[in-house]
């Protein structure tokens, strides 16, 4: 088994840092927010993005699959009581001449793999679509 680990500090009562292996992320703690920091939930979708583009990495050369860019958009709703998310929409966008078909594989591929999404999948609805850019 895989085993992950992140420390998370403190800073003041404006953010917080995070920090993993050699990386470090500022954090929005702060009651009033901070538009210079992702809070908890944008820190969430953020990872299920990254999520879906690692695993995106992964199944592309297994896939022969051939692209040049890859943007996912994603939003979430939550509810107040109990406070949690209940639904995350995204939108797969894949820069790519590969046919419709093979879009499809690669989609099925990212959502039957990621252990982000299969993991936020159970907590919450996951839903989304997959196209090619225009």
């Amino acid at each position: 088994m895989l085993e992950y680990r992140v420390e998370a500090k403190r800073i003041d009562a404006q953010g917080s840092v995070a920090t993993a292996k050699g990386a470090e992320i500022v954090l929005d703690t702060s009651l009033g927010g901070r538009i210079d920091a992702f809070n908890p939930a944008e820190l969430l979708l953020a990872a299920v993005a990254a999520c879906m583009i690692k695993g995106i990495e992964r199944v592309t050369p297994m896939l022969k699959f051939e692209l040049h860019g890859v943007e996912v958009k994603l939003h979430a709703v939550r509810q107040d009581s109990p406070p949690k998310i209940v639904s995350i929409e995204y939108a797969l966008t894949i820069d790519t001449d590969e046919t419709d078909s093979r879009l499809e594989l690669l989609h099925k591929n990212v959502r039957k793999y990621g252990t982000i999404s299969n993991t936020v999948a159970i907590a919450a609805k996951l839903e989304g679509t997959i196209r090619r850019r225009a």
